[in-house]
């Protein structure tokens, strides 16, 4: 029986050290596992987040207000005949240029010189009864004072006298009508400008103030642009005309060349209700007709220019529940959280107005992967740099 009791605290014993030596086996392998690793190149790092940047500039940038036109001809004559007439001659081309002054058609001249010359001839014949009559009641005044003549016949003959000349005064407004009717036989260019379809030719019968022109001239130089500004943009509008002139572009959505420059000349005097727009003019010199009448064109209306805009690219801007912010790189490659306030925009850059200054660095992609103080390694891409 002792025998058994010694064996059995032997075997106690050895199972109490057995557990006491796992316990401290498993107690120092947590903590080796918890004990944080030495700073320094044996140290784990996170990765830089891969991003695109564009530096902040400085640069001149213009304030317009662009929208869509339509050319109009500075004027345009429908050219019609004042007489009754077969029409002799046609002296251009449908679609020449013409001259102000350049003769267009000639009408038959005939019919109306026979009536010039016989306006002449009575003319002519009451002249002579005029004096006649003016001989006889010069004489019927002399035999009045000599006691002669009754004083019927000195007024008889005043009143002879004095019919002649209002019949003579109206034989000159003849002459002078039918020498207007017969210069209305040739008809010229009212103005410069390019002829569009012809409507008659040489042996048609042309009537008097016809509804149908015989041709139509559009003055092509200069040429106005009419264009809508949203009422919104009125109040600047003004304020910068009122300062100088404002100057104005306008260039055909498939012409590659340089735009059309002109100057803004008419305003209208009132707001369209139903479009919210006022209409206004620009007048452009058109001397290599790059603009026709009837065509649709880009107008950029160019109020003022603001030297010293600081710029970025818009896709630098991200917008948040708080606003508008940006990314912006900082010397030691990390990224800080910059709230900025937007001007406007204009062909993809932003200009800011509040927030960013000349020559810093901002992310224009890859802000999905920052957060403030995200270290950043820039990649080489697209939107590298604003240029001036």
């Amino acid at each position: 029986m002792p025998r058994m009791l010694t064996r059995l605290s032997r075997l106690l014993e050895a199972l109490a050290v057995g557990a006491a030596l796992v316990t401290a086996a498993c107690s120092g392998g947590e903590a080796r596992q918890t004990t944080p690793a030495p700073s320094g190149r044996g140290g784990a790092q996170s990765a830089a987040a891969p991003v695109t940047t564009a530096v902040v500039v400085e640069k001149a940038v213009p304030l317009e207000i662009d929208i869509i036109g339509t050319a109009e001809a500075f004027s345009t004559v429908a050219v019609r005949a004042q007489i009754t007439g077969e029409l002799t001659a046609v002296s251009f081309k449908e679609g020449d240029d013409v001259k102000k002054g350049d003769v267009l058609f000639a009408l038959d001249r005939r019919p109306l010189e026979a009536a010039l010359q016989q306006a002449r001839a009575n003319l002519q014949r009451d002249t002579a009864q005029l004096g006649n009559a003016q001989a006889q009641s010069k004489r019927y005044d002399d035999l009045a004072a000599r006691g002669i003549a009754t004083k019927e016949q000195v007024d008889t003959a005043r009143t002879a006298v004095a019919a002649l000349e209002a019949t003579i005064g109206a034989d000159r407004a003849a002459v002078e009508n039918a020498t207007v009717q017969l210069q209305y036989a040739t008809i010229a260019a009212p103005i410069s400008g390019r002829t569009g379809a012809l409507m008659v030719h040489a042996g048609n019968l042309v009537r008097a103030n016809d509804a149908t022109p015989l041709v139509t001239i559009n003055q092509l130089t200069p040429i106005n642009v009419s264009f809508a500004v949203p009422e919104s943009r009125l109040p600047e509008l003004k304020r910068y005309l009122s300062q100088g002139t404002v100057k104005v572009t306008a260039l055909a959505p498939n012409d590659a060349g340089a735009p059309s420059v002109g100057r803004i000349t008419f305003v209208d005097n009132a707001v369209d209700p139903a479009t919210g727009t006022i209409r206004v003019k620009g007048t452009f010199p058109n001397e290599a007709r790059h603009l026709w009448p009837g065509q649709f064109v880009n107008v950029s209306v160019t109020l003022t220019t603001d030297m010293h805009a600081i710029v970025v690219p818009t896709g630098a801007v991200q917008v948040s529940q708080q606003g508008q912010y940006v990314f912006v790189v900082k010397s030691d490659q990390t990224v800080e959280l910059r709230p900025v306030t937007v001007a406007r925009t204009a062909d993809g850059e932003s200009i800011i107005r509040e927030g960013l200054k000349a020559d810093e660095t901002v992310v224009t992609d890859g802000q999905l992967r920052l957060n403030p103080g995200t270290r950043v390694s820039v990649k080489s891409g697209p939107g590298g740099k604003v240029t001036p």
